[in-house]
């Protein structure tokens, strides 16, 4: 079946981004004349992706504000996910076996933890608030002896709600545990700062900031304290041991790219972004129906999420696909018959989880006006027929 994205207007940047033409400009070498290994240590090739991989990982570690020794590369997000809390679990069990996350986690978060029960440890997850937060002195109390890492995504890929991190992590670092987050929505579209805030652990991935998919990257602080996580890849050595494997050189070279860019860009776009995000809020909100998930938090710029009362979510999306590509929440949990893991832990509400869209702006998109229209349009529309 051929499928035509031609009159599509693209409206699912948190799911996956375009790759940038200039990242795809500086990638290409690395397919053809430049396609030695990074680990042939012999000749003029290997030295090549060699230094195009160190380059990349000073990149990657310039727009968080790492050092590029502590930057790992991996698969992507779920992979760097995975090593460090199976390798943090690991490695510090014989202090304690508590790990505290949060009900609005991504599935690679859940499932990691889920896993890790199964190993013997004991996971507390926090509940939050109909913005989407936790709180913080529900944080301190879930705190016991036995517990070793606090793990809470930066921004939530279905709301964009944004946690203040840099007060978890100074609860965190109170008691001696360690904080790792997920903030694979968050770099590149907002400031983030592993120094400034005291983050321990970071994830993140370069399909969600304009660079190519299949790359990721992990943050371990190198110093004070320095981490240590048990490799969960072995067989070569790569990465300093902790991720065994040929590195994917095009990629890398692509995601050290596109940080690049984001460190440069960051600012306006996120400015941009937030102006139409507003402006295609107020006219959502002038059905009267409509209501805009966590409003008054402070939210990502590119990201709403909203609901017509009375509109299942799938009945609306039929409604928009041939102009608009829009979700029903996460790309990792969208095509299960379940509602949303985020909208019921903010609302305990099967109806109002049915019910919500999830729209995130992007590079591509100069104005609203048309998906406003026709959102508003074909939401009448369906308010009718169901009234």
């Amino acid at each position: 079946m051929e499928i035509n994205t031609k009159n599509v207007i693209y409206l699912d940047y948190a799911a996956t981004t375009p790759t940038d033409p200039r990242v795809v400009e500086e990638m290409l070498p690395y397919f053809t004349h430049k396609f030695g290994n990074a680990a042939s240590r012999t000749h003029a090739y290997g030295w090549e992706a060699e230094e195009a991989v160190k380059k990349a990982r000073a990149q990657v570690a310039d727009l968080i504000g790492a050092k590029p020794e502590e930057i790992i590369f991996t698969s992507g997000a779920t992979e760097a996910i995975n090593l460090a809390l199976k390798g943090v679990y690991e490695n510090y069990k014989a202090k304690g076996n508590h790990i505290i996350t949060v009900a609005t986690e991504h599935k690679a978060v859940f499932d990691t933890c889920k896993y890790l029960e199964s190993q013997g440890a004991e996971i507390t997850c926090l509940p939050v608030d109909q913005n989407g937060l936790i709180n913080l002195e529900q944080l301190q109390k879930a705190i016991t002896e036995e517990t070793i890492l606090i793990s809470v995504m930066y921004a939530n890929n279905e709301t964009g709600v944004i946690q203040p991190i840099a007060d978890i992590v100074e609860i965190a670092h109170k008691h001696n545990v360690l904080f790792m987050t997920d903030a694979t929505q968050a770099v590149g579209k907002i400031p983030v700062d592993v120094v400034q805030d005291g983050i321990d652990i970071l994830a993140c991935s370069g399909h969600k900031l304009y660079g190519p998919n299949g790359v990721g990257a992990l943050f371990i602080r190198g110093k004070f304290p320095r981490i240590k996580v048990i490799p969960q890849m072995h067989g070569g050595g790569h990465e300093r041991g902790f991720r065994s494997g040929t590195l994917n050189t095009p990629a890398i070279v692509g995601f050290g790219k596109a940080c690049e860019l984001a460190k440069s860009e960051m600012e306006s776009e996120a400015v941009r972004l937030l102006k139409l995000r507003l402006e295609l809020e107020r006219g959502l909100k002038t059905l009267e129906s409509c209501h805009i998930h966590a409003e008054n938090a402070i939210r990502l710029p590119h990201i709403t999420n909203f609901y017509f009362k009375g509109i299942d979510a799938e009945a609306l999306i039929i409604q928009l696909r041939d102009r608009l590509a829009v979700s029903s929440g996460s790309a990792c949990t969208s095509a299960e018959v379940f509602p949303s893991h985020v909208l019921m832990a903010m609302y305990e509400d099967e109806d109002v989880a049915f019910s919500s869209i999830r729209i995130s702006l992007g590079h591509y998109i100069e104005e609203t006006t048309f998906t406003l229209n026709y959102i508003l349009t074909k939401a009448e529309l369906l308010l009718r027929q169901f009234s």
